[in-house]
Formats: C-alpha cells, sequence, structure tokens
C-alpha cells in the first residue's frame, strides 16, 4: 500500500532498529534513526530498485533478458550513486548484470550489431566504467562492439544518425541521448578524438532542424525525407513537444560536455544550446515545479504531469548550473523541479522503500501498429510506476541536488 511520503523517514528507521538495534542503548538507537532518516533520496530510491529487481536484467517489466538502454540508464545511474557515496553494493549490483549478459569473449546477450539501433549503445557508458575499474577485458571488448555499430551505423545526409535502420532517414531526440554521451566517453577513454566532432555533429544537427524559436522547445523527431507521415511535409519535424524526449536531448548536452574537451571549437555552441533549452523549459514550468507529457499544452484535456520527463530537466538544470553552464534562476528552477518531484510523484511503500509514479510508459513514431506523433497519442500511453525511465532519471537529479545542498 502506498502513502505520501513525509519528509521524515521514521518507518524506514523503524524497520532497521527492529532488525539490528536490539540489545542496544537508547542512545544508540537514536543515533541509528538519525542516521537513517538522513538517508539520501538517491541512496533510498536504488536500494528500492534493487529491492524490485535482484536480477538486473528483468529491469523495464522484461520477462527474459534483453539489452536494453533502459538497462544501461538504469546501471548508469547506480555507479553514480556508488561512486558519489563510496557504497561498493551499487557497483556491484552492475557489475552482476554485466557478468550475465556479457560473455568471456565480449558478445552481449540479445545484442544484434546489425539492428543498427541507437539505443542499443546507450550502455556502453556503465561499461568504460566497469573496465575502467577491473581491467577486465571482456568489457572492453564488447565496448568496442558497440563501438564498432557506430562506425557503420546509417546517417543522413549532414552525418546525424539514424535512430534506427528500420526508421530510415529519422533522428529523435531520444538518439541524441542514446549515442552522443557514450561515444564521446569512449573518445575521451580510448584516445580517439575524432568522436568529438562527431558528436557535436549530432547535437547541432538537431538543434538546426529540430528547434523552435517560438517555444523554446524541440520537436521529437526529424524526418529528412518527409516521407513519414508523421512528418510535416515542408519541414520534416514531427508536431508535439513530448516532455522525456526533450529531456533526452537535455541530459545528452550536460553528459557530453564531461568528456569534450575544453578547447573544442564547439563547446560554445553546445553551451549556448543547453542555455536556450534551459530558457525554454522554464516557461511551461508549472506552480508545482515539474512538467506535462505534452509540455505546453498543460491545460488541454488527458495532460498530464510527467515524473520521467521532470527528472530530466531536474537533472539538466541542477548539473548543467553546478558545472557553470547555467545561471542562477537556471538552478533556482533546478531546486523548484526537485523538490516538486518529490510531493508530485514519488512515495513510500509499506516496506519502506519508495516508488516513482505517473512516468510515461513508451512513446515513439512510426512503427507497427503506426504512432503518428499526435496530441492524442501521447496523452494516451502507458503511464506506469517504477519505470526505469522515471528511475534513474530520478536518481541522477537526486545525486545532483544532494551534493548541492550537501
Amino acid at each position: 500500500m502506498l502513502k505520501l511520503l513525509k519528509p521524515s523517514l521514521a518507518a524506514v528507521a523503524l524497520g532497521v532498529c527492529l532488525a539490528g538495534c536490539a540489545g542496544k542503548s537508547t542512545e544508540q538507537s537514536e543515533s541509528a534513526e538519525a542516521a537513517v532518516e538522513t538517508k539520501p533520496y538517491s541512496i533510498w530510491m536504488a536500494d528500492s530498485e534493487i529491492v524490485r529487481n535482484p536480477e538486473g536484467w528483468t529491469i523495464d517489466f522484461n520477462p527474459k533478458p534483453k539489452w536494453e538502454y533502459t538497462h544501461g540508464l538504469i546501471m548508469s545511474s547506480m555507479q553514480a550513486v556508488s561512486k558519489q557515496y563510496g557504497e561498493p553494493r551499487f557497483f556491484d549490483y552492475t557489475k552482476k548484470f554485466a557478468d550475465f549478459m556479457v560473455d568471456s569473449a565480449g558478445n552481449i546477450l540479445t545484442y544484434k550489431k546489425t539492428d543498427y539501433n541507437i539505443d542499443r549503445v546507450n550502455g556502453g557508458k556503465f561499461l568504460i566504467n566497469l573496465y575502467q575499474e577491473t581491467g577486465e577485458e571482456k568489457y572492453k571488448l564488447a565496448v568496442d562492439m558497440l563501438r564498432d555499430q557506430m562506425r557503420e551505423h546509417p546517417r543522413n545526409s549532414e552525418g546525424g544518425f539514424w535512430h534506427k535502420k528500420v526508421y530510415p532517414h529519422q533522428m529523435w531526440l531520444d538518439g541524441l541521448y542514446m549515442g552522443s554521451p557514450f561515444l564521446a566517453q569512449y573518445g575521451a577513454a580510448f584516445d580517439e578524438p575524432a568522436l568529438f566532432d562527431d558528436v557535436a555533429n549530432q547535437i547541432l544537427t538537431m538543434d538546426k532542424y529540430g528547434y523552435s524559436e517560438e517555444t523554446g522547445l524541440y520537436h521529437h523527431a526529424y524526418d529528412e525525407s518527409k516521407s513519414q507521415k508523421w512528418a510535416d511535409p515542408v519541414t520534416g519535424l514531427s508536431t508535439n513537444y513530448w516532455g522525456r524526449s526533450i529531456g533526452w536531448y537535455a541530459m545528452a548536452l550536460v553528459d557530453v560536455l564531461d568528456f569534450l574537451p575544453a578547447d573544442h571549437p564547439k563547446r560554445g555552441e553546445i553551451i549556448a544550446i543547453a542555455q536556450k533549452l534551459a530558457k525554454g523549459i522554464a516557461r511551461y514550468q508549472t506552480p508545482e515545479g515539474v512538467w506535462y507529457q505534452v509540455v505546453d499544452q498543460g491545460t488541454r484535456e488527458g495532460n498530464y504531469l510527467e515524473a520521467s520527463a521532470s527528472s530530466m530537466f531536474a537533472y539538466f538544470l541542477l548539473k548543467g548550473s553546478a558545472k557553470g553552464y547555467l545561471d542562477q534562476e537556471d538552478l533556482q528552477n533546478g531546486k523548484k523541479a526537485y523538490e516538486g518531484m518529490l510531493k508530485e510523484f514519488i512515495v513510500e511503500n509499506a516496506d519502506g522503500s519508495i516508488t516513482i509514479t505517473k512516468v510515461c510508459g513508451v512513446a515513439g513514431l512510426g512503427g507497427t501498429p503506426y504512432r503518428d506523433g499526435s496530441y492524442e497519442y501521447y496523452v494516451g500511453e502507458v503511464i506506469r510506476e517504477n519505470d526505469p525511465k522515471g528511475v534513474g532519471p530520478f536518481i541522477l537529479a537526486s545525486l545532483q541536488y544532494e551534493a548541492i545542498n550537501k
């Protein structure tokens, strides 16, 4: 049974004390309770996710193992918690998952390079971290296989990666997060500086075609061929501004900048994109501090406050401010977003774990059955609890908030 989250973690403290405080003095018990009550939300959510998914492959409600971007998202967030707090169990969780999915020759279970699906390379980031930490060669072999995909991955006429082979000529905002941070990290880790130019081109190409001066937002996707039913026949753009797609792009900007050299000629342009996006999303931030599923149509029937986009925007604003890319106003908007999320989306379970609610389960364009990119389509997709596309960004946003407020 869920209940609205309270600022105190007394229920969790009580559970911990029942398990481990027997025989301790009152002073020791109070000390233990105080320690639990200050448990960061990042750790709380990461622990909750591990309880829900003891075997990492079950993430994303999977009935059988599958190499997906959502697993990469969760594993990256777990490693970030481990790094910030020195908690090895979260890193160990990612290694256990990797060892289940990657064999001794570096082959990844269920992965097929010739699908040319950009989603599949997102997991390469946490594998790079595993290789650098452990030195185990199988992780490097797996990473190199993902890198090889992007050498041959189909592109549009300006070098922008297609989202998938089955979605020809199309760049999606989602794909900028799936591919660009991985390639930037790979370039930094394994001395391939040409990748920085390629990554910058991906970001700038999507900005060139996808940005709307009128709204300050980005269209979900761009079809260079202008042949899709969802694409405007003149611009090739999808119609609506879907929150999570813009969130993927926002996270990609600040994550790529972690690895792009300080003297790279396009670094300033990417920071400028981050700055204008921060001001764009601020126009639509609700009094609750969060954002709607279709960002610019909050008053329209069927729309709803959505947790994954709000988590992504909070992460983007907080990290961008901490890194010096964004200004004080953006920082305050990021804090408001994070604090709003705690009230709007986070609930405590009877077992002391926490849940993130109101996460759009999935949204895309084209395919079978055909997804037309209409307003009705975006608000009609399934809404889930503890979807990894909400859990991962919430953990990452929590880490940023906790670092700023420590």
